[in-house]
This record gives C-alpha cells, structure tokens and sequence, in this order.
C-alpha cells in the first residue's frame, strides 16, 4: 500500500506534466512508465555490479560497452543509465533519452512478450520542452527512493495512477492488493516447472507474487530447464503467461516481469474469453482477480465455456475459462464477487456452484471483507480455491470468514496489524485436518459436500454458520417499575431543591 506522501509526489509530477502539455492521462501513465523502467534497470545494473565485485568474476549486463541508433550515431552504455543522465544539463538528458536510452529499452528482450509490447512506443515528451523532461526526471527519481527496498509494490504506485483514468474500473477491474496476492499463491503453492497463468493480468501482479514465491521457497532445487522456464529463455516453454486487452497494462506487465528476471513470459494481448483464446488443459496453476461486470457479445463467446455455464456474464464465464485452461489436476485460486456464490435468480449461477462441487474439486472459500478494494471499490468478494479433475472429488469444503487483511477498511487503507487474519488462514489451511473440529460459531470450518447439495449449492457463508444467542436474565416487571418510580422521584428532589437554590426563578 503507498502512503499519502507517496501520492502526493505522484500528483505533483503529473500536475506538472500537464503544466507541460501532456494532458492525456494515459499519456502521462505511458511516459511515466518508461522513465520509472529505466531507473530500476540501472539500480538492476548497479546490482549485478556489486554482486561481481564480491564474487571477483564477470557477470551478464543490462547495458553494453557501447549502443548505436537507427541513426548510425553512437554512445557508451553507461551514459544511457540513469545514475548518468539525471543530473545532465535538460537539453543534453532529452538527447540522451530521446536518441539513445528510450530506443535502447525498446531492444531489450529480442523477440520476447516485452519486445512485442514495445514495439510501438514512442517517446511522448515534446522536443521543445526539455525542461518537462528535466522535472518528470527529477520527480520519478525522488518517488522512486520508496521502493527501493521493495520493487513488487510498483504495482500498487501503477494502480494509483492508473485511478486517475476517467475509464478505470468501469468493468470491475481492480488490482488485486499484494498481500491478498501474496495469501492466494500461498494456498495453491506454485512450483518450479510448473505452468502459471492469469488471463486477466493487467500489472503481472499475480505472476510476480508467484515467481517470488518460487524463488523464496525452491531456488535451491531449481534444475537449469526449470530455470530456462522460470526466465522463458532458450527456448524453454515460458513458466509464466498473461493475457490483457490494454496495451498500456502489457507494457507494465512486460517491463515488470522483466525487472522480477523473467525476461520472456508470454504476455500479449487476448481477449481471454473470445474464440480467439483455445488454450484448453494446458496450466498447472491459475491466479487471477478478473473483471467483475460487464457482459460480452454472445456471439464472440468460445462455446465451450457456454457449455459450462450458459451466460454471457464475465465474472461465470472467466471461472468457465479457468477450468478449461488447466490442466486435471491443476490448481486455481480466483476473486469472485459474493454474487457468485449465492445468486438463485440466475440459473446460471447455480450451474457454476453445481460444475465446481459436483464434476470438479471445490476445496476452499475464503471471504474477504468488503474493504479490500478500498478506495477504489468496496464491493463484497470471495476467494474460490478449487482443483481441476474433471470426475468429482469435492469431499469437505473449508470455509473461512475473514474479518481483517492487516488494513483499516475504510478509503484510507492505514496499517492495522491487530486485524490480521492472513496468517490465521494459512496457519489453518495448512493443517485442514483439526478443521473438522471446529465449531460453526468460529471464523473457519469444514462443511461436508452433502450438506452443500441438500442447500442447492448455496455457498454463502451464512447458510452454514451457526449464531450463538446469548441468554439475558432480566428482574420481573414489577422491580423494573419500581426502580422507575425511585429514579423519577430523586429527579424531582434534586429539581425541587435546584429551584430553591436559584431564587424559585426556574
């Protein structure tokens, strides 16, 4: 989460990039991108450095010794870095960056999902204006010193601007907060190797979550092929796919995969329910938050999600989409909206509930509380966690109602460590086993599939909590009168006397 001070230097340097003229929003998003991507190459450089000079042998690098341009004009790698160009006169960092640095990115990756999604950049600020350039320079380098320490919150500074897009949100689409990211990877536990998908993926945040994990977790026993994977270098299948319908969030998406060493994902744009996606049986794990609302054309939608479920409505047809995209025995842990769960006035609704508990394996519902979205949405949610079999399996579903993600659930989003419910789920996910003897007063508990069918695959939690009602004991009647009486009658004393001691004036 960035704090205000964070937004507040966002919010100066777009006030003065449109100041400057660049008043497209996107615009000032895209540009901003780049410049923020060639900071963290060069603090990336600076890290390969250091670790060369401890370990005393060569190392890959970002830059090369020199850089030639479509113009034939050439200059040394090291003055298209950052740390190099910030602190040049403006018109001699606009020569650099516009001649030598932006073509320079746009090369990286040869014919990777980033080259793809670079391929028709162009430089946004005006030729005239160096000085712009100067200032968004400056401002980037300043926002920048607070992540230094943490690269994976650069989707929470994206997803701040982002909100600044008068379109933004308008089917759903909120970024998923990172440690509601970071609790969904924990519980279908990606491993080295395996396939990895989001096919809604606007800022890659699922997938960096993921391939942290593998690193934090397995780098140990990461072979060199499941390395090439990880990376989507040599030829090796990309462990990590994503699919959008913005080309703004696949260079974001590319730019930040980069920056996290996966260098050649497929990341390309899609629109993941169309025709156009046959991918079928093919990941072993699925992340995705997808758009929440908003219906597609019937006519555009692949029939074989319509032959999971009959709609047209996004957020059952993604579901749809993610069951057919496993592999049997692959893992998905998705956002829902409540809706999804309970909504009896839709025969569709009820067929997804039916396709997950009866042909598939339903193994976890965790709801979250409403605020999560928080400012950007404060719609109610769910975390689906199932696996792909194909021929049943549902046994007992745990249920888990979540009462606090370690933030205020207001607009502020503040830090409130004493409401934290994360680490609970996971400490239970990992021991299911003494959930059966959880009472259903608790926040978790294990619900047989038997008892889901006889409610017609209702998935509230409420249908299966239990409410404790507390017994009152309360004195008869007749002591309550009479305490009434004794309290009117020392009110009216100490109102008489009141008047005595004010001259009889009241």
């Amino acid at each position: 989460m960035i704090t205000g001070a964070t937004k507040n230097k966002v919010d100066a340097i777009w006030q003065k990039m449109w100041e400057g003229g660049i008043t497209n929003p996107l615009d000032v998003i895209t540009n901003l991108t780049y410049l923020m991507f060639m900071r963290q190459l060069d603090e990336k450089e600076l890290e390969t450095e250091s670790m060369e000079s401890m370990l005393g042998e060569p190392l890959d690098h970002i830059f090369p010794e020199t850089y030639q341009n479509d113009h034939g004009e050439t200059i040394s790698g090291r003055e298209m870095r950052w740390s190099h160009f910030k602190d040049k006169r403006a018109e001699d960092m606009y020569r650099i960056i516009e001649r030598f640095a932006f073509p320079f990115i746009k090369t990286l990756g040869d014919e990777s999902a980033y080259s793809r999604a670079m391929e028709n950049a162009t430089f946004g600020f005006p030729a005239g204006k160096p000085a712009l350039l100067e200032k968004a320079v400056t401002g980037v380098d300043e926002l920048l010193r607070d992540f230094d320490e943490h690269i994976g919150d650069l989707g929470d500074l994206y997803e701040y601007m982002l909100s600044k897009l008068s379109t933004a949100g308008k089917n759903g689409q909120f970024r998923t907060p990172q440690h509601i990211r970071n609790m969904m990877v924990e519980l279908v536990d990606p491993k080295p190797g395996e396939l990895i998908c989001d096919p809604a993926c606007g800022t890659a945040g699922f997938l960096i979550s993921a391939a942290e994990h593998i690193r934090n977790r397995y780098e140990d026993s990461v072979t060199s092929d499941q390395w090439d994977a990880f990376t989507g270098e040599n030829g090796a299948d990309p462990q990590f796919s994503g699919f959008d319908m913005d080309q703004t969030m696949l260079r974001i998406s590319a730019m930040n995969l980069m920056l996290h060493e996966v260098t050649s994902p497929d990341v390309r744009y899609l629109d993941s329910v169309s025709q156009k996606n046959d991918i079928s049986g093919k990941f072993d794990v699925i992340l995705a938050n997808p758009p929440f609302t908003g219906s597609v054309d019937v006519e555009d939608i692949d029939k074989s999600l319509r032959a999971i479920v009959d709609s047209k409505q996004t957020e059952l047809l993604f579901v749809a989409l993610f069951l057919r995209m496993l592999k049997v025995g692959g893992r998905c842990a998705c956002i829902v909206p409540n809706g999804v769960l309970f909504r009896s006035n839709a025969k569709a609704y009820g067929q997804l509930r039916r396709e997950l508990v009866e042909n598939q394996k339903l193994e976890a519902i965790i709801y979250l509380p409403s605020g999560v979205f928080k400012p950007y949405s404060g719609v109610s949610t769910a975390v689906l966690v199932f696996t792909k079999t194909g021929a049943g399996g549902t046994d007992n579903v745990w249920l888990y109602n979540m009462e606090g993600d370690g933030f205020t659930l207001d607009d502020k989003r503040d830090a409130d460590e004493k409401h934290n419910d994360i680490p609970d789920i996971l400490e239970r996910w990992g021991n299911l086993a003494a959930e059966a003897a959880r009472e259903r007063t608790e926040k978790s508990f294990l619900v047989p599939k038997a008892e889901i069918v006889k409610n017609d695959y209702d998935f509230s939690f409420n249908k299966y909590t239990k409410t404790e009602y507390e017994h009152i004991e309360y004195p008869p009647t007749e002591q309550i009168l009479a305490e009434l009486d004794e309290l009117n009658a020392q009110m009216a004393d100490s109102l008489a006397e009141l008047k005595k001691m004010l001259g009889g004036d009241l």
